[in-house]
């Protein structure tokens, strides 16, 4: 208690206060901007830490991330761009609402259920952070395999009717993701004489140019029809009724989400759980814990059919999912100073700057220990002043919806160009994100899904190294499944892929 009562005293102090308002504001810009990565901002904003002391300057960091990463979901919901790879997992359902009018609504979840998600992985961070980490590190490459494996499996499952389409979407995915130099090999494969395809297709063009370009060409070719509707705030209201300002459709739509946390909260521990767990294994980020998440809700889900076409609980339990993930990356960042993503690999650089050495012994240390608690009690600041500042966003963004389409076309295309280029400053990358567009309009015209596509591309590298490291290491395939993790997470993937058609199979003998 005197550990945790100097820790608040020490976030407490104005400057460090003013420092995580600032950091808000600038990481919802950053997140909100296409193409512009959590990563990207943090990585910015290291040369001031210099001049800040340890609290404040890993204070600055904490907020930066957790506001980047729901800021993404504004360019997501309302122009089709993912922010974060992870928004992939549900850009259909969230772009549908905005068609619909009720892109409200979909930010309103957004962010309510982001800043709950945040809340639940720092509970369980504080917690629980040193005996997790002794679980996450009794990861090996078997499960690591099965984890990547299961990622791609939810992605593929659950984001189409079909479950040919999905498969094809992820083959496709898997197969640019071979591009370039491999973790395991030392000779580039398919560059076609480019040599800025040696280090592969980045994904984060590759995802700007399948959503974003590709609805430009959509509307161009016509196949885009729907109009987008002034939002209400709520479904069931017509835009007219009762409207005392241009802020009253977003307090609506605020309203009217607050009692979802409630009737969802089982839903809701469940995601940020999954979340949480999947974010503090090193390496394995937010993108598949969003997906895992996601495929859990459609499963359990009263109606599955509204997945991918405008679900709120789809959008709810993935964000859930995705800022829990952030608390779990600091787990063996903390614990064994390996970094869980790119951020916290950031964050150790900066420990390590102000002299705090990550380990074992960083809960024992008296003086370390503050430090840690502190970083605890900045991650619920964090989350709480999210919720005014993403309010914010959101009235600021939805501008963006009541621009004609005619002027908003040339908009998206430049968010789309801009978010390409600022990654590599290359123009490779651009022509990669016009390529990516004209890939997916061609699978939108047959309905194929995006989203496996995009996890295809970022995971497809980590499943052929954990294959290799595995096949290296044994010859039986039965070795795959000789730990307990690894087996219990093998059979859930085999059952992913087996249970439709065998369900359907049986469905067709006895009817």
């Amino acid at each position: 208690m005197e550990t945790l009562q100097q820790a608040l005293s020490n976030v407490l102090q104005f400057q460090v206060l003013i420092a995580v308002l600032a950091s808000a504001v600038y990481g919802i810009f950053m997140g909100a901007a296409p193409g512009l990565t959590a990563t990207m901002a943090v990585a910015l904003v290291v040369p001031l830490t210099f001049f800040l002391n340890d609290v404040t300057a890993l204070a600055t960091i904490v907020t930066l991330e957790a506001c980047a990463i729901f800021a993404g979901d504004i360019p997501t919901t309302l122009l089709r761009i993912p922010g974060t790879p992870s928004s992939a997992a549900y850009v259909d359902d969230a772009y549908t609402l905005t068609r619909q009018g009720r892109h409200f609504r979909s930010l309103a979840t957004s962010l309510a259920f982001s800043v709950t998600g945040g809340l639940i992985g720092t509970a369980i961070l504080f917690a629980f952070a040193p005996w997790l980490a002794q679980f996450a590190f009794q990861f090996t490459s078997y499960e690591y395999f099965w984890l990547t494996l299961l990622g791609l499996s939810c992605a593929a499952v659950v984001s189409s009717d079909s479950l040919l389409k999905g498969t094809l979407a992820l083959v496709i995915g898997l197969l640019l993701s071979m591009v370039g130099l491999s973790e395991v090999h030392s000779i580039p494969r398919f560059t076609f004489g480019f040599d800025e395809l040696v280090a592969g297709i980045n994904f984060i063009p590759a995802m700007i140019g399948l959503f974003g370009f590709s609805e430009i060409l959509r509307m161009l070719a016509g196949t885009a029809t729907e109009k987008i509707q002034a939002d209400s705030g709520d479904a069931g209201e017509s835009p007219e009724k009762g409207r005392k300002g241009p802020s009253e459709p977003l307090r609506r739509a605020v309203r009217s989400i607050l009692p979802s946390l409630w009737l969802r909260k089982l839903s809701t521990l469940r995601s940020s759980v999954i979340g949480f767990f999947v974010g503090m294994l090193p390496g394995a980020g937010a993108d598949i814990g969003a997906w895992i998440s996601y495929a859990a809700s459609k499963k359990t889900a009263k109606g599955p059919s509204t997945y991918g076409k405008g679900s709120l609980e789809g959008i709810a339990d993935a964000t859930s999912a995705n800022n829990s993930a952030l608390a779990g990356a600091w787990v063996p960042a903390l614990v064994f100073g390996i970094p869980g993503d790119s951020v916290t690999a950031i964050v150790i650089g900066v420990l390590l700057m102000k002299n705090v050495m990550p380990g074992p012994g960083i809960f024992t240390d008296p003086a370390q220990s503050v430090l840690v608690y502190s970083i605890f009690i900045t991650f619920l600041i964090a989350n709480l002043v999210l919720i005014p500042v993403g309010f914010a966003a959101i009235k600021a963004g939805s501008f963006l919806v009541r621009v004609p389409r005619e002027i908003l076309w040339p908009i998206i295309l430049i968010f789309c160009i801009l978010g390409a280029y600022s990654i590599n400053g290359s123009y490779f990358d651009i022509g990669v994100m016009l390529a990516m567009g004209v890939l997916g309009f061609g699978l939108e015209m047959w309905k194929v899904p995006l989203g496996p596509v995009v996890l295809g591309i970022i995971l497809g590298g980590r499943l052929e190294q954990t294959l290799i490291q595995n096949l290296t290491k044994s010859d039986s395939f039965l070795d795959f499944f000789s730990r307990p993790v690894a087996g219990t997470l093998g059979i859930i993937c085999l059952a992913l892929w087996l249970a439709p058609p065998l369900y359907r199979l049986l469905k067709r003998k006895h009817g």
